[in-house]
């Protein structure tokens, strides 16, 4: 049977005047007790033991417990505390030391230190509870959190540490000076919850933790959304970002799941995979990221899966020697790139569909840079594939529709091309310029107002089994240096030339009526040149024009044609 006591500053028949009398009693008589607590301001330091339950008699926030300086209560056995404002300054304000503590509709104000402090071993329970600037530690213990609110901690609002496993529900962590949930080498789940105005990463999984998050809104952070690190693993579902640094970010080896979630508004990335970390990320939205909607670099190497890219600068950079696989992703809309792969990185893109992007791939860096892009969609662009340094680009069934180029090779990059298209392009369908090589097979370029094929200053042709059809300028042209082989391949429609070259060029089976023209090049005046560091932008008709594709200076030649007609 519970003994029950009663506690009234003003005294009263049978009243404690103060709570530690109340508990003096309780603990004489060895029961569990209930202790009732009229309303008024309570100058202890509380030590609780046993079965002992704190009750403010006319309702929350009646009672206010605590010293100016000190801890408010410190907890052994099975406590339970309701309707109680507990105040603590320099020390843990509350404590749980042994056995278990439950606390419910009650404020812990601490102003500096630690609001609550659940130690190894035991099991803390927090439900419709406020608690202002401490940090609520949870070590080595075990701890629900329910419907509850934290507002301006002065460190991590919850801090989930040491061996801990903690589940946090429905609760509101707003202006916390560095993280809204911290789990280091610990388990905790944060289910339902708003964060907002955090320092750092609102959620952040570090030491080889695990942080398993759903249904979340995070807005207004200075950092990261969720951020994972240090092998850290986990998963995110069905959560928002709007507003950080970075939506998602993992580094260090961390290897989270990611669905379902929407990253907006982010001023650097979306998604940010780092330094040696993985990740899946499954039917997710990245809407207008200032810098990089998903970005790879560093030794990333993220699995991105049926994902959505609209708005904004990048859609997908994979950069200093990371990787990436991304599958069925839709880019729209962006400032740049829709795809980029630079410096020493490697990049696999299968189904992708990008549309109304300024570049739809470039790529740059040595030999050991490679994208590879396998039934892929680019529609209006001004350039559809990009590839300069020495990097390597494999294009099989890819369609590139309506731009100013489709597929360009320029410096000493090299382009394998097989099974793809392109259509409704105003320059050409596709390039070697430079040192660069495109090699093709079964290339189809349809409706060029240029060329369907083109080569100029050293860059190499090596093109079979492929059609040019209705390309206004010539279906292939040769010019300056460049040289290449033709097997097999035809040029119809019913204008134009079906061949301007400049007798560096082999043709095995060319099949045409149109004419093959060879041309000679003799001095002149300077053209006009057009000057681009990533690929040939044009407002305008341009005639006897040079192009240098990412260099500083710029020789200009004018040259002039001579026609040699034949068939």
């Amino acid at each position: 049977m519970v003994a029950r006591y009663v506690v009234s500053p003003r005294g009263g028949r049978r009243a404690h005047r103060d709570i530690a009398s109340a508990l003096r009693a309780a603990a004489a008589r060895g029961r569990a007790a209930l202790i009732e607590i009229a309303p008024g301001r309570y100058e202890e330091a509380l030590t609780v033991r046993g079965e002992v339950r704190l009750v403010a008699a006319e309702g929350p926030g009646s009672v206010l417990v605590g010293r100016t300086r000190g801890a408010a209560l410190d907890a052994f056995g099975t406590v339970q505390v309701h309707g109680l404002v507990l105040v603590g300054r320099e020390a843990d304000v509350v404590g749980c030391h042994t056995g278990t503590l439950t606390l419910e509709h009650t404020e812990i104000r601490a102003h500096g230190g630690v609001a609550l402090h659940a130690r190894p071993g035991t099991s803390v329970t927090l439900r419709d509870s406020v608690v202002a600037h401490g940090r609520t530690l949870f070590s080595g213990g075990a701890g629900l959190v329910e419907r509850c609110r934290f507002t301006d901690a002065a460190d991590n609002a919850v801090a989930v540490i040491d061996g801990a496993r903690v589940s946090v529900r429905g609760s509101r962590i707003e202006g916390s000076r560095i993280h809204g949930v911290r789990v280091s080498d610990a388990q905790a789940e944060v289910l339902g919850c708003e964060l907002t105005g955090t320092g750092n990463a609102a959620l952040m999984a570090d030491a080889r933790a695990h942080l398993t998050v759903a249904d979340c809104a995070i807005t207004a952070v200075h950092a990261e959304g969720i951020m994972f690190t240090e092998q850290s693993r986990g998963s995110v579902d069905t959560t928002r970002v709007t507003d950080a640094q970075h939506g998602i970010a993992a580094a260090n080896g961390a290897d989270p799941l990611v669905r379902g979630c929407v990253l907006t508004d982010c001023r650097d990335t979306g998604i940010n995979v780092q330094s040696g970390a993985r990740g899946r990320f499954e039917d997710c939205e990245v809407l207008n990221a200032r810098n990089v909607s998903v970005f790879s670099t560093k030794g990333g190497a993220p699995e991105v899966h049926g994902c959505r890219v609209a708005g904004g600068n990048v859609g997908i950079a994979v950069t200093e020697g990371a990787r990436g696989h991304f599958t069925r992703v839709r880019i729209q809309d962006l400032a740049n790139s829709a795809l980029r792969v630079w410096n020493e990185s490697g990049a696999v893109f299968e189904g992708v569909r990008v549309d109304r992007c300024t570049l739809g791939l470039d790529t740059k860096g040595d030999g050991g840079t490679t994208a590879d892009l396998s039934d892929v969609v680019l529609r209006d662009f001004e350039t559809a594939v990009t590839a300069l340094g020495e990097s390597r680009v494999t294009l099989k069934g890819v369609t590139a529709e309506r731009g100013a180029v489709g597929f360009f090779a320029g410096e000493e990059a090299r382009v394998l091309v097989q099974d793809s298209t392109v259509t409704a392009v105003s320059i050409g369908g596709a390039v070697a310029a430079g040192k660069g090589r495109l090699s093709a097979r079964n290339l189809t370029v349809n409706g060029s107002e240029g060329t369907g094929l083109a080569g100029s200053e050293s860059g190499y042709l090596d093109v079979a089994n492929s059609e040019f059809t209705d390309c206004a300028s010539a279906g292939v042209a040769f010019a300056d240096q460049s040289s290449g082989r033709l097997v097999d391949c035809s040029v119809n429609g019913t204008g134009g030339a079906a061949v301007l070259h400049n007798s560096r060029v082999e043709f095995v089976s060319l099949r045409t009526t149109l004419p093959v023209v060879r041309r000679t090049i003799r001095t002149v005046d300077q053209p006009p040149t057009v000057v681009n560091q990533i690929g040939p932008v044009f407002h305008r008709d341009v005639h006897g024009a040079q192009f240098a594709w990412n260099n500083d200076h710029v020789t200009q030649n004018q040259q002039t044609e001579g026609d040699d007609s034949s068939r």
